[in-house]
C-alpha cells in the first residue's frame, strides 16, 4: 500500500492539554519550547493538566505553514482555557481530527469551536467513533459509562463530519489521518474493560475507531501523533510505514495507554518494538500512565521527551 504525502520542512505540536504541568521545567532546547508562567512580567499565568488530550499541529512546507487541532480535551473549559492562557490564534485552525470518541478527547470541543469562530471546518473521524452506550465493565453489576458523543452534537457545534475509515489526506496532503489501524502485534489487546451495546446486545468494544495522524519529515522520516493508541502503539506506528511507504521514524508521541495492571505485560513489548523502530524521539502523554513512561525513559533516555500542557515541540527537517 502506497500513500503520497508530502515532505514537510518542519511540524510544530503545540500541546493544550495533557495530565502533567510543571511551569518550572527549564530544559528548553531546539526541539522543545516550554510554557512559561509569565504575564508581562508577573509570575501569575497558570495552565490546567487534565486526564485528556488536545493539541494544535502546525506544519511547514516551501514557507507556508497551516494547521489542524487533533482532539479537544477532557472537560469543557480546560483546553480552551489553555489556549486563551497560551495566546493560540485558534481562528487559523483549518480543519479538526478526533483521534477516538471518548470523551477524555472530546469533551472540551463546543469551547474550542467558539476559539475558532468558523462554521463548517471539517471534522475528520472514524464513522464508529460514535459507538453508544460505551462503558466500563467493572464487573457484571457494575457499569461505569462514557456521556454520549453524538454526530449531531459535532455538527451542532459548526462542524462538517467527515467519516473515513481509511486514510484521509489533511492539508493538501501535508498531514494524513490513518483511518482503520489494523490489529497484527499478539500483545496490543485493547482495553479489556471496554464495552458497548451493539444492536441491543453488550459486545467488547475493540475501539477501532482509534487512529492517529502522521507527518513526512523532510530527510528525517515519519512523526507519528496518537490520541490513546488504543489500536496500540507499535500497530499505528507499522501502518504509518506501511501506508506511506516510508521507513524512517523520526519521532512516536501520544497517549500509548499502557496504564494499569491490565496493560502492564504490553509494557515492555511495547518498549521493545519502539526501540526496533529506532526513531530519534519518543513522546509518551496521557494516558501511557506513569510507570510506563518512567521505563520509557529508563529504556531510551537519549530518546524521551517528558510532554506536559503548553508545551511546544519542533520537529524540522
Amino acid at each position: 500500500m502506497g500513500f503520497n504525502i508530502n515532505e514537510v520542512d518542519k511540524i510544530e505540536i503545540l500541546t493544550l492539554q495533557d495530565n502533567y504541568i510543571d511551569l518550572l521545567a527549564r530544559d528548553n532546547n531546539e526541539v522543545v519550547q516550554r510554557a512559561m508562567p509569565l504575564k508581562g512580567l508577573e509570575i501569575k499565568n497558570s495552565l490546567l493538566a487534565e486526564h485528556g488530550f488536545s493539541s494544535v499541529v502546525t506544519v511547514t512546507r516551501g514557507g507556508e505553514s497551516s494547521s489542524i487541532l487533533f482532539d479537544f480535551g477532557f472537560s469543557a473549559q480546560g483546553a480552551a482555557f489553555n489556549a486563551k492562557a497560551l495566546d493560540v490564534d485558534l481562528s487559523q485552525i483549518e480543519t479538526c481530527v478526533v483521534s477516538h470518541g471518548h470523551l477524555d478527547h472530546v469533551g472540551g470541543l463546543a469551547e474550542l469551536m467558539k476559539g475558532i469562530g468558523k462554521q463548517k471546518v471539517d471534522l475528520v473521524i472514524h464513522p464508529e467513533a460514535f459507538r453508544k452506550p460505551r462503558y466500563l465493565k467493572i464487573t457484571d453489576e457494575f457499569k461505569v459509562f462514557f456521556p454520549s458523543f453524538e454526530k449531531e452534537m459535532v455538527e451542532a457545534a459548526g462542524l462538517n463530519v467527515v467519516e473515513t475509515e481509511v486514510p484521509y489526506p489533511l492539508l493538501d496532503g501535508d498531514l494524513l489521518f490513518l483511518g482503520e489501524v489494523p490489529r497484527q502485534t499478539d500483545f496490543e489487546n485493547g482495553m479489556p474493560s471496554a464495552y458497548y451495546e451493539k444492536d441491543g446486545k453488550e459486545t467488547w468494544d475493540d475501539i477501532i475507531d482509534d487512529s492517529s495522524v502522521v507527518a513526512h519529515v523532510k530527510g528525517k522520516g515519519l512523526v507519528i501523533l496518537s490520541g490513546c493508541g488504543h489500536s496500540g502503539i507499535i500497530n499505528t506506528v507499522r501502518y504509518a510505514g506501511e501506508v506511506t511507504g516510508v521507513k524512517e521514524v523520526y519521532a512516536v508521541m501520544g497517549g500509548f495507554h499502557l496504564s494499569g495492571d491490565e496493560m502492564q505485560p504490553a509494557v515492555a513489548p511495547t518498549i521493545q518494538g519502539l526501540k526496533e523502530m529506532d526513531p530519534t524521539f519518543v513522546i509518551p502523554t496521557h494516558c501511557t500512565g506513569r510507570d510506563a513512561i518512567l521505563e520509557i525513559e529508563r529504556e531510551m533516555p537519549d530518546r524521551f521527551i517528558l510532554n506536559m500542557v503548553g508545551t511546544r515541540l519542533t520537529f524540522a527537517g
